[in-house]
């Protein structure tokens, strides 16, 4: 079981290529409004973290995935 700061750090990594604006990160960064990714960036990272942690994540739970911290939740939720 991960605990949820070296979740947060892990995705936070995986953020990083995909930050082109610099954002400082933080559990209540969000990726529409902060980090302002369009719906193929967010695919591209999705597919991303789902190759990383072997996992999947469905459309529904994206839809309900505003900012880093909910990211953080549902990833140690399916990994547990």
């Amino acid at each position: 079981m991960t605990d949820r700061n070296e979740m947060f750090d892990k995705l936070k990594e995986l953020i990083g290529p995909f930050n082109k604006k610099g954002v400082e990160l933080s559990e209540a960064t969000t990726f529409a409004g902060d980090l302002e990714w369009d719906s193929l960036t967010v695919m591209d990272f999705v597919a991303e973290v789902e190759d990383m942690f072997d996992i999947v994540i469905t459309m529904n739970m994206q839809a309900e995935i505003e900012n880093v911290g909910q990211l953080v939740d549902a990833v140690i939720k399916l990994t547990d």
